[in-house]
């Protein structure tokens, strides 16, 4: 759905009605998406929080919202954004309809990639509305999250008849909902977590090992670099895929694990993971040739990576595509 479209085509009895808002867990997620509710009209009333860090995220994004305990969030609140992290969600639901927080017709969001409605099910049977909407996006827990939302991919799960609503949410947040099945959501949040999550820790990584090469200004460096690589890749897939183990330059492989083993041996089994998932990417795609993968391939087995074999041609330019 185009929230540019969407946002004309939506009739008024499909939007939600301006709805006071509460949030349970004043994390780094929740504060922005209340925030952003509100610029859209509704009225955030309450918001839950433990840590100083919550309660200074609270007060920077939701000023003159009371900090109150979840309970009394639910009972403020028609909306109630539960903002938490994944394992602790399923005991925090359930407490909430144990203990009668959960009123009959009352909207309960959570934000978790990981679960579609399902989790929500002991409040459901209390009466309470289920909806998943996830935001892909990582949060800084500052106002700029709230400007972020613009355009952002929300991993939308909810019944039937609670689709629209939801789909509204999103787009009133400045989102665009995009439909996951309940059954899917583990590896909807797999993927994600492998694209967002390991990114950080391999750019982590190459930063470092830039520093320890004595440059200066690694960030500088690698910007421009990972930021083509990145808008290749979405643009074009496996075709986007470059450098010594899409050509087969087995020599060069070899030498990068003998210097991460020497320098940084806590990236070696990374980068023999990702080198060995690229090969594999490559081949398959028509990149990398049958004959230059037998080398690489040794290179980065087991055994051949334990002793730093040299690949044939380690010294030699080879042509870079």
């Amino acid at each position: 759905m185009n929230a540019s479209v969407s946002r004309e085509a939506l009739d008024a009895r499909d939007r939600p009605a301006r709805l006071t808002v509460g949030v349970v867990g004043a994390g780094r997620v929740g504060p922005a998406l209340a925030a952003s509710l509100q610029l859209a009209g509704h009225r955030p009333v309450a918001v839950s929080g433990v840590s100083d860090a919550s309660v200074r995220r609270a007060a920077a994004l939701l000023p003159d919202v009371p900090l109150v305990t979840p309970a009394e969030v639910l009972a403020r609140a028609e909306l109630v954004l539960l903002t938490v992290p994944d394992d602790t969600l399923p005991g925090l639901v359930e407490g909430l309809a144990e203990t009668g927080a959960v009123r009959p017709g009352q909207l309960l969001v959570h934000t978790s990639g990981r679960y579609g409605t399902q989790v929500l099910d002991p409040a459901l049977r209390a009466g309470a509305l289920p909806l998943a909407l996830h935001p892909a996006m990582t949060f800084t827990g500052t106002s700029v999250d709230v400007q972020r939302l613009a355009g952002c991919s929300f991993g939308v799960t909810a019944p039937e008849e609670l689709r629209l609503a939801a789909e509204a949410l999103v787009i009133e947040m400045g989102g665009e909902p995009e439909w996951i099945a309940e059954e899917s959501r583990p590896l909807y949040h797999a993927a994600l977590a492998l694209g967002s999550n390991h990114l950080v820790t391999l750019v982590a990584q190459s930063m470092d090992l830039l520093r320890q090469a004595g440059v200066g200004a690694p960030d500088r460096m690698l910007g421009p670099l990972l930021g083509a690589a990145l808008d290749n890749a979405l643009r074009s897939g496996d075709a986007a895929l470059t450098g010594p183990v899409a050509r087969g330059d087995a020599g060069t492989v070899s030498a990068h694990i003998r210097e991460l083993r020497a320098h940084a041996p806590q990236t070696v089994a990374g980068y023999l993971a990702m080198a060995r998932a690229t090969a594999d990417r490559a081949l398959d795609h028509g990149l990398l040739k049958p004959e230059s993968a037998e080398a690489l391939l040794g290179v980065l087995s087991d055994d051949g990576a334990a002793h730093g074999t040299n690949g044939p041609g380690e010294s030699g330019p080879g042509e870079k595509r």
